[in-house]
């Protein structure tokens, strides 16, 4: 099967390539780039005015699958993911039962072949159950096709307990992503900590219950000689921390989440609990340093932490409604507004924080055009302007606070495995 991808503006930034030309899939992989390619296809897509780029990988996504298929199932999770121009998606383990196991890893990696519409990694936890009490099995998960541990949702509130999964993350080759939180500073808020918080009345979730943890797991993963990765930062002192230990020489990377690049504490005036995630939304003075800490490399990727809900579960108080959003289908044409409409990233920055980066970091070969490599692509184009509608969202969840938002640059073609998925 050959599909060839004609005058698009082809961004390869694990490559430097920034140019007009056309693609050749061959076989499942990047068989030529750039130039005119004169070869017969089975399939010709034309991509004038348009970016073709390598397919963005989300390093931070709740498929909710086992356990709360009531929600998200990953063949839902995936319709949603290439409808956005992801083609790889990492499994968080905060599922039931949680990913700490060599069975529960090959469960998602069998129902991803099953689903057949791109690639999921599958992230195992760093301690059993994700209680923070007792290590999981960091060898066998690694054996099993993790690249990845992580508690998500929690951090290991015991320092000793971290310094050693660190360790034997190390030994492993494992990154290890951390959802850094202090609970007893955070102590059940649930908005940011600020005017906004003291007008509603709605209990605070202070900066410092994020960057405290950050500045100890930085310290341990120097210790400890770890790749640490900062999951979904929200805070300007978060990113001094950051910021810091890079300059220092720490193995530290850090993402950033759309909704945390567009969104402020202001707009929980609404009492719209989609609009309660965690970390909460900051101030605006907070956004600032995330979208400076992106154009100067502190923050490396940007992922959705997409985190499906039932609409009877959102429909509550403020108080009692549980944190996260869905983000998937929206994640690239929200930070393509946000960063490239305002400069602060060109495209190819921007698709080196959605797919090379996030890949690289992973240590997964994707993220690259390069010839010989896996055709994983997507067609963007920039200029095209659409509604995001309730009636049209994939994943199986709707609790998004994005829902009617016009939105500029759109998703027109995906082709993952060298198969196209979805095409416009």
């Amino acid at each position: 099967m050959k599909i060839l991808i004609k005058n698009g503006r082809i961004v390869d930034p694990a490559n430097n390539i920034d140019k007009k030309g056309d693609l050749l899939i061959e076989n499942g992989k990047i068989s030529k780039l750039g130039g005119s390619i004169k070869e017969k296809a089975n399939k010709t897509i034309e991509a004038d005015g348009k970016i073709v780029a390598p397919g963005l990988v989300d390093m931070h996504t709740h498929l909710r699958e086992p356990g709360r298929e009531e929600a998200e199932t990953i063949d839902t999770a995936m319709k949603a993911a290439i409808k956005g121009g992801f083609t790889t998606l990492s499994a968080m383990p905060n599922t039931d039962p949680a990913c700490d196991t060599q069975a529960d890893v090959k469960f998602l990696l069998e129902r991803a072949r099953e689903v057949g519409l791109g690639n999921i990694l599958p992230v195992g936890t760093i301690t059993k159950k994700r209680e923070g009490k007792e290590l999981s099995r960091m060898a066998e998960l690694r054996d099993a096709g993790c690249l990845a541990i992580s508690d998500d949702g929690a951090s290991v509130a015991d320092a000793g307990l971290m310094r050693i999964a660190m360790e034997y993350a190390s030994m492993e080759d494992l990154l290890v992503i951390s959802h850094c939180e202090d609970k007893d500073l955070s102590s059940g808020g649930v908005m940011h900590e600020g005017y906004f918080s003291t007008v509603l009345g709605l209990k605070p979730f202070p900066a410092e219950a994020e960057s405290t943890i950050i500045e100890r797991d930085v310290l341990l993963a120097e210790l400890a000689g770890v790749r640490l990765h900062i999951a979904h930062v929200s805070a300007a002192a978060s990113v001094e921390v950051i910021r810091n230990a890079k300059k220092r020489g720490a193995k530290v990377t850090a993402e950033v989440t759309p909704h945390h690049l567009t969104l402020t504490d202001e707009r929980v005036q609404s009492f719209d609990t989609n609009l309660k995630v965690s970390p909460p939304l900051r101030s605006e003075e907070d956004v600032r340093a995330l979208k400076e800490g992106l154009k100067d490399g502190t923050i490396d990727a940007i992922a959705t932490d997409h985190a499906p809900h039932l609409a009877n579960e959102k429909d509550k108080e403020f108080d009692y409604a549980p944190f996260g959003m869905i983000g998937l289908e929206t994640a690239l044409a929200l930070v393509a507004g946000t960063l490239v409409e305002e400069k602060h990233l060109s495209w190819p920055e921007l698709i080196r924080k959605l797919s090379t980066n996030p890949a690289s970091i992973l240590k997964y070969d994707r993220g690259t055009l390069s010839e010989g490599a896996a055709a994983d692509v997507v067609v963007i184009d920039p200029g095209k302007k659409w509604i995001y509608k309730k009636e049209d969202i994939a994943s199986k969840s709707t609790n998004s606070p994005f829902i009617g938002w016009e939105l500029k640059g759109k998703v027109t073609c995906v082709i993952a495995g060298g198969k196209i998925v979805i095409e416009e």
